[in-house]
Parts: structure tokens; sequence; C-alpha cells
């Protein structure tokens, strides 16, 4: 199965919570959750009062830490076995994988307004790691990893707009340099680290079943 492309809202009623995918939107009146917080389709209300089983409630937790962090079921799943083979806590793993994807890093350094949008940048090769031009959004940060905004790229107008928001506490595992449009990875993240709200035991459980 492909990466979603339709509506992202639609993501956000459907687990019932906001996953806060399309930035600056998210934190407004104008989100869609706020004025319709319940499944889409027909029969949402019957889904609501619906109880949901084991399997289903460890399936939504899986799709919710997918669609948050933007990421295929294929890939998704690579993260697990990887995660599976450490020692030490599997889920705690798995989070710590997709946090330290470049597309999340640079979302979370205060680049990109969202995630989807920090794919982008990446993909058009606006940021280096370590002066070497990364373009992989899948790439996975490392503690001393110095990333920064291409010198052909400090104009653009998406990166500044994107550094003027306030959207949440600055994260410990990350140092942003906002006048030189730089970062640098301090840490590994641990899961208090972690703003995400994702019970990563469900999703251990639910490919363990």
């Amino acid at each position: 199965m492909g990466r979603y492309i339709g509506p992202l809202c639609r993501l956000c009623r459907r687990e019932g919570e906001k996953l806060f995918l399309k930035g600056e939107k998210c934190y407004t009146e104008k989100c869609i959750f706020t004025k319709k917080g319940y499944p889409p389709g027909e029969r949402k209300r019957a889904m609501m009062r619906k109880k949901l089983s084991d399997y289903a409630i460890r399936l939504r937790e899986k799709q919710k830490a997918k669609r948050i962090y933007g990421v295929g079921e294929a890939q998704f799943r690579r993260y697990y076995e990887i995660a599976s083979k450490k020692a030490g806590k599997t889920g705690e793993y798995l989070l710590q994988l997709l946090e330290r994807r470049l597309d999340n890093v640079v979302y979370s350094m205060g680049f990109a307004s969202s995630r989807r949008q920090a794919r982008q940048l990446v993909r058009h090769s606006h940021f280096f790691i370590n002066d070497k031009p990364i373009n992989i959004p899948s790439y996975l940060v490392k503690p001393g990893d110095v990333i920064k905004v291409r010198e052909k790229s400090k104009n653009l107008d998406v990166i500044h707009e994107s550094l003027k928001k306030k959207r949440g506490p600055e994260l410990p595992w990350l140092e942003v340099n906002k006048a030189k449009l730089e970062g640098r990875v301090i840490s590994l993240p641990t899961k208090d680290m972690m703003p995400v709200k994702i019970n990563e035991q469900l999703i251990v459980e639910f490919y363990s079943r």
C-alpha cells in the first residue's frame, strides 16, 4: 500500500484525535477536526458507539503512528523489525527510529510547518547534513549531526514563515540556531523527549499477535 494522498483532515477524524498533519491550520479555529471531531462516512455515529475489539485498538494505534510520521506500511514494518532485534524496549526504539527521520527532524527544528512539508523540502535538496547534501526523508540522524539549510535555499519564505510559528516546547535532544538556519542533534531521543502521544506497546502487541 502506497503513501496516503487524500485529505489529511480525514485521517485525524478517522483516528478520533488531532494528528497535527497540516501545520499551523491545526492550531486555529479553521481546523476541520474541531468542527467535525467524529469519523467520516455515513455510519460515523454508529462507529462512535461501537466498542472496538482489542485487535482494532492495536490496529488504530499502529495506523495513527504511521499517519503522524507519514510512513507507508512496508517501511513502518521494517522499522518494527529493526527495533525488535534490538535489546531493550522494542516500542520505544521504534518511536526513536521514527523521530530520527530527517523529515521529522527538519519539522521538529521548525524549518517546516508540517512533516509533509519537511519531506518535500528534503526531497528538493534544501538541507545539508555535515556539509553534505541529503535528499532522503528517511535518513536517520545521529548525535553530532549538523543539519543546515542549503545556502541557495536560505531565502525561502516557507522556511522563514515556519520559524516564526510556535508549535510547542523545544525538544531537548535537538539544538536550533534560527539566525544561522541550522541545528544540531545533541543526543538520541528518549520517550520522555518525544512530543507525540503514541502507546507504543499497543503497536508491539499488534505485530506480535
